[in-house]
């Protein structure tokens, strides 16, 4: 079914930038966050579109690439370009035997894997890479004007958030662009049908997953511990797996970004590598749904709410970031006494601390874990913020502003 109409995406303004100065722009995310329908907004007009998709069109792109590039000449639109990545060393070639105009390829992909690899090798110095995910919440309700909590205005002090009850209704719902721009899809249907088919599609692309049950329960097991500190191989014993294969798996979830890894923030960036991270997924709906949580009301009062609502924050921090071309340099912060701040969003030379509670009642007590913070590390800590469910911001003391999420 075709999306109805277009919203706007922050990532417009960065893309037209891009393609002023790049011969090329490769745009990835996840399947159906809206690649194709952004890129075609925006260079429909000038480019050429072909999909790599259909089985016939990526034959010929793979049998004579030369001759499938002569024939759809720049500038054009190449979807799905992990299907033949061979065709960017072709398209390389052409860039520097032609000297090809600025934003001449603009190319898509849905696996990270293979597309970086193949762009590192044959397009470096001449693309500009970058992320799509779903909506965040400022584009599904088109709040242009808005800025980010670290971006903080006073008239936020009398602002009543936007979202109101229909707050976990959304966080159930997700943020893809179907289910965000037509609001009477069955989202639980769709949700049920997005995660069979990149089951079927990628996983069986990037690995030779034999056992797509197994799988699928892996899926299951990651999302009941969404927000946790990450035990693979408690995971592995509990399904009966090997490690290496749950690693593995990982890896593939997270080059089909449909999860986010957030490691542990030390002021020394090589133990950040080392230590246990945390695994949020990218979308709170397929969470929800892989839950089985399709009722807001038990969402909102279940045990998983505190994870939901901490996945729903950090994919507005991402998103924020990678719709401006900006790397998500985002951790957690936990020591061995208790102390814990759910996110820290390094910016420039600063440290952002952000704790997030499900509870619609924010009190000082909430903003614990950051005062903590401020006094353990050596760097510059910027303004705190709690996010909570509710609808008012309020001062909680010692610098900390507590934000509904509606106002993220």
């Amino acid at each position: 079914m075709p999306i109805a109409r277009y919203l706007p995406r922050f990532l417009e303004s960065t893309l037209r930038r891009a393609a002023r100065e790049f011969p090329a722009i490769v745009l990835t995310g996840p399947r159906q966050s809206g690649k194709t329908t952004l890129l075609q907004h925006l260079f429909g007009r000038t480019h050429t579109y072909v999909s790599l998709d259909p089985p016939d069109v990526r034959a010929a792109a793979l049998t004579d690439p030369r001759g499938f590039l002569d024939l759809y000449p720049a500038p054009v639109i190449l979807d799905e370009v992990q299907h033949a990545p061979e065709l960017l060393s072709f398209i390389k070639a052409r860039i520097d035997q032609r000297r090809q105009r600025r934003g001449a390829y603009v190319l898509t992909g849905s696996q990270n894997l293979l597309i970086a690899q193949h762009v590192s090798e044959s397009l470096a110095g001449r693309a500009g890479i970058f992320r799509l995910l779903p909506f965040s919440s400022r584009e599904a309700g088109q709040r242009r004007g808005t800025s980010p909590i670290w971006q903080a205005h006073p008239r936020w002090t009398s602002e009543p958030s936007r979202h109101g009850p229909g707050l976990w209704q959304s966080f159930v719902r997700g943020c893809y662009p179907e289910l965000v721009v037509e609001t009477a899809r069955d989202a639980p249907r769709w949700l049920a049908s997005y995660v069979q088919t990149y089951l079927e599609r990628d996983v069986r692309l990037l690995r030779q997953v034999g056992d797509l049950s197994l799988f699928q329960s892996f899926l299951r097991v990651l999302a009941a511990r969404s927000g946790q500190l990450l035990n693979l191989a408690d995971i592995s014993r509990d399904l009966g797996m090997a490690l290496n294969t749950a690693k593995a798996w990982l890896s593939v979830l997270e080059a089909t970004y449909q999860v986010v890894v957030v490691r542990p923030y030390f002021a020394n960036v090589g133990k950040r590598l080392v230590k246990t991270p945390k695994v949020y997924f990218t979308d709170t709906g397929v969470l929800c749904y892989l839950m089985s949580l399709g009722d807001p009301v038990h969402a909102a009062a279940g045990p998983m709410a505190g994870a939901i609502m901490e996945t729903a924050v950090l994919g507005e921090l991402v998103k924020d970031q990678l719709n401006q071309g900006r790397e998500a340099r985002i951790h957690f912060w936990r020591t061995s006494t208790g102390s814990e701040v759910d996110f820290l969003l390094e910016r420039d030379a600063t440290v952002i601390p952000i704790e997030v509670k499900a509870s619609s009642t924010p009190r000082p007590a909430m903003a614990a874990g950051i005062d903590a913070l401020r006094r353990d590390l050596g760097v510059r800590i910027g303004p705190g913020y709690v996010v909570h469910a509710g609808e008012r911001v309020l001062p909680l003391g010692g610098g900390v502003t507590a934000v509904p999420f509606g106002l993220l």
